[in-house]
Order: structure tokens, then C-alpha cells, then sequence
């Protein structure tokens, strides 16, 4: 039968339209689909919302042609410090963690890059690719699979016919759901509160994580004078924080922030989202895939949750572009599983990682604290681990696939 596209992606947000980038240099025609209309995706206003891209990430980017256009809109993360407290009295251990770029060869760990830059940016990537198209505003009701392919059906009336879909449509997938596969997971009675503020001192590339016994305070350096903060607290608190006025949140954040930036001033909007743990059952079904948030949400504890993503993007279309060099069928059972056996020991991995560090720093325990304090000395003394470390946040261990190395 007759497909409109080889691949139908359900999602525009990040991943959907990298995933499409990358399929379309390896010769697939691609749809992407999303519910919001096209000038709320290219929406290009400063919102708040940032990103921390791991060096694996920036590769991608950069291989896929949309890095150069955004480099100088970035913010390099030259140094990482790590340490633990409570709100108002600062770090209570003698111990820290100081990650520097230096010990790299490759480079900076990571960039910060605001929503506004590269969403934007991917979106003009799309548009100039004749292999993609794009149906913006509309959203997918229904989608059955036979023998020959699969049919999308739209609220709009319309249907479209690929042989392989994408679900890129966050954690309440609704491609996964219509497919059958299930999630597993844990809520962690914390809400982070994420926004951007200005100061008055300079941040010079520095990333900052306070652990405080509600949850991890997150303070990344963006372009100019302004960071990143992804507050973790716990649902109660962060509820009536939110609710606050701008100036009595930014009196509550002052004494967990600290001074050593100067004063600090909101810019942009302010956000809140739940945190937990959610797995799908299954990467794949029949004609389909998960990539993203689709797949795996985790606590953002170490800025891992895009780069997972993107790094189910990368391993997708390596998997599929091999079967099409030679001659498979890119929608086979055993091809899609190859994906699935690839990404599924490091998403399992990462998300235990990320349990267990915000079990472990979420507390006020005085042993536990203890004990945190001599990972955080030994880790600090020992240059072999504190340099593999930095490879794991980087993105640089483990079975890369051929667009991140």
C-alpha cells in the first residue's frame, strides 16, 4: 500500500524534530505531527526554560548541522561544584565536589541553552529539509497497524500512512497508550520550581547543585548575568511557593540561592512540574518506537533527562539507518528490537542512578549526611574517579552511538 511518509513522528517537541533530522540525512521521508500550532512552537520570547546539553548532546546538534547557528547563544559549563546543606546556613560538610572542564580533553562538560534558541532553531533545520514534513495544531486520535504499515488518524479527519511511528510525546504518551504498553514508576512527593533570575555578580561558566533535605537546588549559568534555577522541594511547600507573588518567592529563594552572586531578580516566566519516576513497559510495538520522555522520565537530579533523549534519538536512527543500507526492512520486529536492546540497560541504569542519588541527598539524616560527606571527600581526592564522573555527566561513556562520537 501506499505510505505517505517512511516514518511518522508523533511529538515536535526537542527530540521529535531532532530524530527527524537525523532519519532524513539517512534518506527516510519523515512527518512530524504535533498538537501545538506552529507559532506557539516557534514561539522565540525568553521564558525561563533552559536546558543542560551534555558534549554527546552537542555532537548531535552539531552533526546534524543546527549547533553552528546557536554556539554563540550557549553558555559553555566550564565547572560543576557540588555541595551539601540546609536552607540559610549554606554547606554543613567540609567536603565538595569541584568538577573542571580542564581535566577533559574534549572540552566544556556541557552548554546551557535557552528553549527560545533551540527549539527555534531545530524547527528552521526542518523546514529547509525537503524530506520533512510537518502537520502543526493537529493531534493524533488513533493509529492502527496491518501488514503493510500503519494509519494515523487525525482530530481534523485526516489519516496518514507510514511504515514505521514514532512516539516522541512526553510521559502521558498517548502513542504508547493507543499501542498498549504500559508504565511503571514512583512519584517522589517533590515538585521542582524552575525559572530564570538575573544577578549582579558574574557566574563564569560555573554550575552550581546545593543538596538540601527537601531536594537538590540546581543553579546553571546562561548567557550574560542570568542562570537557570531548577529548585526541588517537597509537593506541599513548593505548591504555596508557587503560589506566592514574584517578590515573596524570590524572599524564600534568597537564603538558599545565597549572595555569592550578588542580588537576584526573576526574568521570565516561573514553572512547576512534578518529579518522579515513570518507565515505559517497552521501547517498542509492532510498526513503533519510543523515544524520550515517551520512554523514561527521571528526576532532573543530574540533568540527564534530555540527553537521555536525544540519545535514544541518535541510537534510532543509527538502527534504522543500517537496516536500510542493507536492505531490511526499517519496520521489522528485529530491527526495532535491536533498538530496544540497546537503550535498555543505559535508560535502566540512568534511572536507578537518579533514584538513588535523590534518596540518598533528600534527607536530613545525620548518618547519611555523614556518610555523603565521605563520598563527596573521597570522589574529590581520587582524580581517576572524579574524571570518570565527568565523562558520565558529559555523556562520553558507554556504547555512543555514531552521531555522538
Amino acid at each position: 500500500m501506499k505510505t505517505d511518509s517512511d516514518i511518522a513522528i508523533i511529538g515536535g517537541g526537542l527530540n521529535g524534530p531532532t530524530l527527524a533530522l537525523a532519519l532524513a540525512r539517512q534518506g527516510f521521508d519523515v512527518t512530524v505531527i504535533d498538537a501545538l500550532p506552529a507559532a506557539e512552537r516557534a514561539d522565540r520570547d525568553f521564558d525561563g526554560r533552559a536546558y543542560a546539553l551534555a558534549m554527546a548532546s552537542v555532537r548531535l546538534l552539531r552533526r546534524l548541522g543546527v549547533w553552528d547557528g546557536i554556539e554563540d547563544r550557549t553558555q559553555p559549563m566550564l565547572e560543576i561544584k557540588v555541595s551539601d546543606g540546609r536552607a540559610g546556613m549554606g554547606p554543613l560538610s567540609p567536603f565538595s565536589l569541584h568538577f573542571d572542564h580542564a581535566e577533559l580533553e574534549e572540552g566544556p562538560m556541557g552548554h546551557m541553552c535557552e528553549d527560545r534558541v533551540l527549539r527555534p532553531a531545530l524547527l528552521d533545520a526542518m523546514e529547509a529539509e525537503p524530506r520533512i514534513s510537518q502537520i502543526s495544531g493537529d493531534a493524533v486520535t488513533a493509529q492502527d497497524v496491518d501488514g503493510a504499515g500503519a494509519t494515523l488518524t487525525l482530530a481534523s479527519g485526516k489519516t496518514l500512512r507510514a511504515r514505521v511511528i514514532v512516539g516522541a510525546d512526553g510521559r502521558a504518551s498517548g502513542t504508547a497508550e493507543r499501542a498498549g504498553i504500559t508504565r511503571s514508576g514512583w512519584g517522589y512527593d517533590q515538585t521542582a520550581l524552575v525559572c530564570a533570575v538575573q544577578h549582579e555578580r558574574p557566574h563564569y561558566g560555573i554550575a552550581h547543585q546545593f543538596f538540601m533535605p527537601p531536594g537538590p537546588l540546581a543553579i546553571l549559568p546562561l548567557p550574560g548575568d542570568v542562570s537557570s534555577i531548577v529548585w526541588s522541594e517537597r509537593a506541599e511547600t513548593a505548591a504555596a511557593f508557587a503560589a506566592m507573588s514574584d517578590e515573596n518567592f524570590l524572599a524564600v529563594l534568597r537564603p538558599r540561592f545565597g549572595d555569592f552572586l550578588g542580588d537576584i531578580a526573576l526574568k521570565g516566566r516561573r514553572y512547576t512540574y512534578p518529579l518522579g519516576l515513570s518507565l515505559a513497559s517497552s521501547l517498542i510495538a509492532p510498526r513503533l518506537a519510543l523515544v524520550g520522555d515517551a520512554a523514561h522520565g527521571m528526576h532532573p537530579i543530574a540533568g540527564q533527562g534530555l540527553n537521555a533523549g536525544l540519545r535514544d534519538v541518535a541510537a534510532l536512527a543509527q538502527v534504522l539507518g543500517e537496516a536500510r543500507q542493507r536492505g531490511e526492512d526499517a519496520s521489522a520486529p528485529d530491527v526495532l528490537e535491536r533498538y530496544q536492546r540497546w537503550r535498555r540497560f543505559d535508560i535502566a541504569a540512568l534511572a536507578a542512578t537518579t533514584d538513588f542519588s535523590n534518596r540518598l541527598f533528600s534527607n536530613d539524616n545525620p548518618l547519611l549526611r555523614k556518610l555523603r560527606g565521605i563520598g563527596m571527600g573521597a570522589i574529590q581526592a581520587t582524580a581517576p574517579l572524579r574524571r570518570a564522573m565527568m565523562r558520565e555527566a558529559a555523556g562520553l561513556s558507554g556504547d555512543l552511538p555514531d552521531l555522538m562520537r
